[in-house]
């Protein structure tokens, strides 16, 4: 089988620009965004700051290098940086903030990747010399690895108030944070509005091919521009790579309900099978796992029959909806599964 013919579940990272997003890609001006001489990276910025509600914002290559730069700025050597155990910047970023920022991560065991504040009161660290100083509570908002949940924004309050009140820092992964928007209707500047700095990812969800945006004040956004060049994320023209992003954010953002119902009826799918590895409540926006006795074994046999899910553990594959999955790669997707999970 070639692989335009999988269906792709392994993740909503695996998209490809729709020919409306190609062109405008064609059509960006461009400039050099070192110098901040990059129009469509500037209105990309200034379009996600006004998203978020915050002061200022700045493109950067991935993810990854959004949370790690905002972190950098947050925060000195020997600082620690509070986080649920099971959250990206833990788990999948190869280590970087001690590596980058000389920082250590005291992960807390969250319900479904949800801390609650008593949890992260209890995590603050005493005005003593031999600990490490708490400076910065990092939550992740919809929640990967809990099968992208929804973090209550009730919740995210009542830690605020825990942060604020300890003089501490407060960071958002909010990679799928539109996931969240279009799940609950409550607006992107509300979720963000406890946080210092908020991360949002284009390539996801959104289907842009590059990048990711961080907001905040001017001032701690400044500060992250040169670790953006100090960790090597100093671009040239990507106003290409820009475009995409605001088309995403004009054009992509409502579709995400379409992925949301894809992954309810993939939700369902397995709850009558016996296979949801959670129960169907938790399936709040793209995502949806499953348990069998061997998931790297079930995988390959989903492969066979074309179709691609990732193993996250010995028992448990994940699958995420996304722009190119359709509802005829549904319906093939919940034949193969009753094939090969009938009871």
């Amino acid at each position: 089988m070639t692989q335009t013919h999988w269906i792709d579940l392994r993740s909503d990272t695996v998209t490809a620009p729709t020919p409306e997003m190609r062109e405008a890609i064609f059509q960006a001006p461009v400039g050099d965004d070192v110098y901040g001489e990059d129009p469509s990276i500037n209105a990309l910025e200034r379009k996600v700051a006004e998203l978020m509600g915050k002061e200022a914002a700045l493109y950067v290559p991935s993810g990854t290098m959004s949370n790690q730069v905002a972190l950098k700025a947050l925060t000195v050597p020997g600082d620690e940086v509070i986080c649920d155990y099971n959250c990206h910047v833990f788990n999948y970023e190869s280590g970087a903030a001690s590596a980058l920022s000389g920082v250590q991560l005291h992960p807390l065991p969250g319900e479904h990747g949800i801390l609650t504040a008593e949890q992260v009161s209890n995590a603050l660290r005493p005005a003593n010399d031999h600990f490490a100083t708490s400076r910065v509570v990092t939550l992740e908002n919809t929640h990967n690895r809990a099968g992208g949940v929804v973090y209550p924004l009730e919740v995210i309050h009542a830690v605020h108030a825990v942060v604020k009140g300890a003089g501490l820092k407060f960071h958002l992964d909010g990679a799928r944070l539109m996931n969240a928007v279009v799940a609950t209707g409550i607006p992107a500047r509300e979720w963000a509005a406890p946080f210092d700095t908020v991360s949002l990812c284009l390539s996801k969800g959104l289907g842009a091919p590059v990048g990711s945006v961080l907001s905040g004040s001017k001032e701690i956004i400044t500060k992250a521009h040169r670790f953006r060049k100090m960790f090597g994320g100093g671009m040239r023209q990507a106003g290409l790579l820009a475009a995409a992003g605001l088309y995403a954010l004009e054009h992509h953002v409502e579709r995400l309900a379409e992925d949301h119902r894809r992954a309810q009826v993939l939700g369902e799918t397995l709850a009558e099978l016996g296979r949801l590895a959670d129960d169907l409540e938790w399936v709040h926006t793209n995502m949806v796992f499953l348990k069998v006795d061997n998931a790297p074994e079930f995988s390959d046999r989903l492969k066979a029959e074309g179709v691609l899910a990732n193993a996250t553990s010995p028992v448990k594959l994940r699958m995420v909806t996304h722009l190119n999955f359709d509802d005829n790669q549904l319906d093939q997707t919940v034949s193969v599964l009753k094939k090969l999970l009938k009871r």
